[in-house]
């Protein structure tokens, strides 16, 4: 689920989400959570269409990156086996298991570590009050994490992520992307609310959320990962892509559902109520001419 948020009704929805008794009210998180696909199921398991940019706060060098995204991208060896960044990955079917290390001495929780098994991601959010590293140490597919309960939620801050991708048909985040979550546990429902901001794809934060439900008796396997040719007589060295402006299938998903081009492009205006009073539907297709039978 999207979620377009800001000034005061922005400021209650957090207030809402990090409300809890006091801070040493942590939650216990750690477990086997199995995924609920109640929310964007089309686009987390089989996956967005062509130029699908509803909702999306993007500019124009997302969108570009998106007409010209072609998927036989990841039949490339470098592409095969990569996994989801930490900025995504919750998004894929993540079937999830949380740990924590403790201190021995002092019983404080050290760190918190998410693994999901698509593609074994496997990440650490360190709990220690250790700094963020300096601006050029290596960027990760997971980035490097800190959080910190605010109530009984887990707020987690991640930077030094690479680039990777907003949704799967080709919009990107920029390895200048910040990263913050809250995790909270409600019963057996856990709800994760990402927020993303990038200076150099997203006009203004992406927030979405993802819930699972408590899966005690999931068994998360090993997840290997073999490169393999995928397209036979594939020419070396060649990146599947499509030329600016050669990209014929783009509005394709616009017009099935009939949508205006320019709203099923994204941006931030197209998220808020008013961008209702100027939007102008499509007129309808017309259908043939019913015939009768001789």
């Amino acid at each position: 689920m999207y979620i377009r948020v800001c000034g005061a009704a922005g400021a209650t929805f957090f207030l809402l989400f990090a409300w809890s008794a006091p801070a040493t009210a942590q939650s216990d998180l750690s477990g086997n959570w199995g995924p609920l696909y109640h929310e964007d199921q089309p686009e987390r398991i089989p996956g967005p269409d062509v130029g699908d940019y509803l909702g999306l706060p993007i500019n124009d060098a997302a969108r570009m990156r998106g007409d010209s995204w072609m998927a036989t991208l990841l039949t490339l060896p470098e592409h095969q086996c990569k996994p989801h960044p930490s900025a995504y990955g919750y998004r894929g079917p993540a079937n999830l298991r949380i740990t924590t290390d403790v201190d021995p001495h002092t019983q404080k929780v050290l760190k918190i570590s998410t693994h999901i098994q698509w593609m074994e991601q496997h990440r650490e959010i360190w709990m220690d009050g250790r700094p963020h590293p300096p601006e050029y140490a290596a960027h990760t597919w997971q980035g490097f994490s800190t959080g910190q309960w605010m109530g009984d939620a887990l707020v987690v801050t991640t930077t030094h992520l690479k680039a990777g991708w907003v949704r799967r048909n080709g919009i990107p985040y920029s390895d200048q992307a910040k990263f913050t979550e809250r995790w909270a546990r409600r019963g057996n429902i856990l709800t994760h609310l990402a927020i993303l901001e990038d200076p150099v794809y997203l006009t203004e934060p992406f927030v979405r959320t993802t819930n699972w439900t408590w899966a005690p008796n999931q068994q998360i396997d090993p997840y290997p990962c073999g490169i393999v040719q995928e397209i036979p007589d594939q020419e070396k060295g060649a990146v599947p892509h499509f030329l600016p402006g050669t990209n014929t299938v783009v509005d394709e998903f616009a017009d099935k559902h009939g949508l205006a081009h320019e709203a099923a492009r994204g941006g931030a205006e197209t998220a808020y109520p008013e961008y209702m009073k100027t939007y102008k539907a499509p007129p309808p297709t017309a259908k043939p001419a019913a015939t009768r039978a001789p």
